[in-house]
This record gives C-alpha cells, sequence and structure tokens, in this order.
C-alpha cells in the first residue's frame, strides 16, 4: 500500500469484500437475517430460544443470516442446521467474539474488515430482520434497519423484537420521550413488530415472502434516485 495515498489504495480492499459477498451471497435464496449477543452463554435461556427461532425460520425455506459469532448468533445458527436449512454467518474481526461459530456452511462462510460492507450484506439479501436481545451492535442493525425503510433507501420488509420483557423498556422510552418530542411519527411504529410469539414471526415472514417474493431490498441503483 502507498505511504503516500493510503485511502486511495484501500478503496481497492473495500471492492474486493463487495465483490467476495456479492459472489456468494447472490445465490443463497430466501432469507432471513437473525441479530443478537455474542455474549450469551449456551446455559441462557435467551440462547434456547435463538435455537427455535433458527430452526422454525429455517423450516420455511429461509437461510439464516448471523453475524457468524457466539452467543445467540451461534444460537440461530444452529437452529438453522438443525432444521436442515441454509446457514450463513457473517464474521468481522473484534477483540471479545473470537472465531467462527460451528454451525456455518463452508458455502456461506464470509470474514469481513469492514462493518459497513457486511451492513450491506445482511440487508440486502434478507426477506426480514429478527432481533433477539443483544447490545450495541444489535441496535445499531435495528436502527439502521428501521432509518433506510423510513428514508425509503431500502424497500420496507417485516422486522420483529424478539423478547417482549426485554425490548419493552427501550419501546416505551420512544413512546413517551422521542414519540412525546415528535421526533417520530405514530404511523413509523408500524415498522417494527415486538413479540414472544416465533410461530408468528415465521408465518408472517413466510406470508410476506409469499406476497413479495424473493427480491433483494434494494437495487444498487436505488442511491442515484435522489
Amino acid at each position: 500500500m502507498s505511504r503516500e495515498h493510503p485511502d486511495a489504495w484501500r478503496v481497492f480492499r473495500i471492492l474486493s469484500e463487495f465483490v467476495d459477498g456479492f459472489e456468494t451471497m447472490t445465490d443463497i435464496g430466501p432469507s432471513v437475517s437473525i441479530f443478537g449477543s455474542a455474549r450469551t452463554p449456551q446455559s441462557h435461556p435467551s440462547y434456547q430460544l435463538g435455537v427455535e427461532v433458527g430452526k422454525k425460520i429455517a423450516a420455511k425455506g429461509f437461510a439464516i443470516i448471523t453475524g457468524g459469532g457466539p452467543g445467540l448468533m451461534e444460537a440461530a445458527n444452529k437452529g438453522a442446521q438443525e432444521a436442515k436449512g441454509r446457514s450463513c454467518g457473517i464474521n468481522i474481526s473484534l477483540p471479545y467474539e473470537g472465531s467462527s461459530n460451528p454451525f456455518i456452511d463452508l458455502r456461506y462462510h464470509l470474514h469481513f474488515r469492514y462493518f459497513f460492507v457486511r451492513k450491506v450484506m445482511f440487508v440486502r439479501y434478507a426477506q426480514a430482520f429478527v432481533f433477539l436481545p443483544g447490545g450495541y451492535g444489535t441496535l445499531d442493525e435495528l436502527f439502521e434497519a428501521l432509518t433506510l425503510i423510513q428514508t425509503k433507501k431500502i424497500r420496507s420488509f417485516p422486522i420483529f423484537l424478539i423478547g417482549t420483557t426485554y425490548w419493552k423498556g427501550l419501546i416505551d422510552w420512544m413512546t413517551n420521550t422521542v414519540l412525546a418530542e415528535k421526533n417520530l411519527l405514530p404511523e413509523e411504529f408500524s415498522l417494527f413488530t415486538m413479540t414472544d410469539d416465533i410461530d408468528f414471526v415465521a408465518d408472517s415472514i413466510e406470508r410476506h415472502f409469499k406476497e413479495s417474493g424473493v427480491t433483494p431490498t434494494f437495487d444498487l441503483s436505488m442511491g442515484d434516485q435522489g
């Protein structure tokens, strides 16, 4: 890499990550991205919840896409494999996640250096997003997806928050503070659904898919639409 123009050369590294991602993911078929904490141990009730979520959605014929790490990402990938579905892991190097989880299909195992490239893969190929309990990373993905839909940068797709006890405080704050200050519109709360019913989530995703088909959530030209 040139010492004089390191940013210019970095573009090629970024481009190579996009190419690898698109070539790997383009034939994955109908998919659902599942997010959740990397820090959740296998002994935690949320881990088994993650397994069941991955299993029920994969049983509907959807590939499961996760961040590829441990915790609830591992649980969802495990559920996908138990249902004999496609299991994709989109890894990134982080200090506390370590190696990839062992429940990822080798064909759909990716590793990225840049968060923003990784996020494109989560969004472009998913027919829905499902959020299990998580921290900053999970919240980041949630609010980015909501922002992209709100601003019509991507097509609307179902977003589910599973675990009403976990998510209720956040939604109450959004209602009592953010909405009250008129920083959100009431109808923008319809962009997501909070529930404990896994069957409802799987059935809703299947219904949405039957109505919409397999289409990327955004065209590569959508950014030119102003």
